[in-house]
C-alpha cells in the first residue's frame, strides 16, 4: 500500500512540474544511450490495433539543428536544446501487422488463432479506410506517444517543448521523408536554462460534460 501511494505521488509531481521550456542550456548534452532509454519508455504508449505507427528522427548534430532553425521559424530552442526529436506517423502502419502479431505469438502472449483473426481484420479493414482516416489515426497515435515522451523526459529530470510551428514541407524535404509518413510535431529535449512558465487551465466544469455534450 505504501509503495502504491509513493508511485502516485511521484506521478502527481511529474505531471504538475512538466512545463513547456523554451530556453535551454546549450552546454548540456544528453547521450545517445539516454535518448534510447527515453524513447524505449515512450514506445510503451498505446496505439490503434497496436500498430505502433510512430517513427522518430533524433536530431542532435549541431550543424543539422542550425539548418533546421529557419524551418522551425527561428525558435531558439532548436539549436540550444540538446536534441530535437521529430515524431512521425506511418499512415501505412497496417503493413506491419503480421510482424507485430507474430512477435506477440512468439512471446507467448497471444494465441495463434487470435493473431490470425487480428491480422485478417487489419489487412482487410485498414486499407479501405481511405488516406484521410489513416492519417487521422497516425496523428492521434503520434499525439499519444509525444505526450508519453514528454512525461518520461520530465520523470528523468529533463525538459521539453512540443513544437507545431514549423514548415512541415521544408522539413520533409530536408530529411527526405516519404509521403507515407505524416509529420506530427517536433520536440525539443534538454536542460532548462530558464524554468518554463506556470500556466492556468480552464475550470474542469467548463470542459467536462456528463452523459451528453453541453456547450
Amino acid at each position: 500500500m505504501t509503495t502504491e501511494l509513493k508511485v502516485e505521488q511521484l506521478f502527481d509531481k511529474v505531471i504538475r512540474d512538466r512545463h513547456s521550456v523554451r530556453k535551454y542550456d546549450p552546454t548540456w548534452k544528453i547521450s545517445n544511450e539516454e535518448i534510447k532509454e527515453l524513447l524505449g519508455e515512450a514506445i510503451l504508449a498505446p496505439s490503434s490495433s497496436n500498430l505502433q505507427p510512430w517513427r522518430f528522427i533524433v536530431i542532435n548534430d549541431q550543424a543539422l539543428k542550425e539548418q533546421l532553425l529557419p524551418i522551425a521559424n527561428n525558435q531558439q530552442q532548436v539549436v540550444d536544446a540538446s536534441a530535437v526529436i521529430a515524431v512521425l506517423g506511418d499512415v501505412e502502419a497496417y503493413r506491419n501487422a503480421e510482424t507485430i502479431y507474430d512477435q506477440a505469438v512468439d512471446a507467448g502472449i497471444m494465441p495463434l488463432e487470435v493473431r490470425d483473426m487480428m491480422v485478417n481484420h487489419i489487412s482487410k479493414g485498414y486499407p479501405s479506410m481511405g488516406p484521410e482516416k489513416l492519417k487521422e489515426i497516425a496523428l492521434v497515435d503520434g499525439g499519444l506517444i509525444s505526450m508519453q515522451l514528454m512525461l518520461a523526459a520530465k520523470a528523468r529530470g529533463l525538459d521539453t517543448v512540443p513544437m507545431g510551428g514549423y514548415n512541415a514541407e521544408a522539413f520533409r524535404e530536408m530529411f527526405q521523408i516519404p509521403q507515407r509518413y505524416a509529420t506530427v510535431m517536433l520536440i525539443a529535449l534538454g536542460k532548462a536554462a530558464v524554468e518554463g512558465r506556470n500556466s492556468v487551465r480552464l475550470p474542469l466544469e467548463d470542459v467536462t460534460s456528463w452523459n451528453g455534450f453541453q456547450v
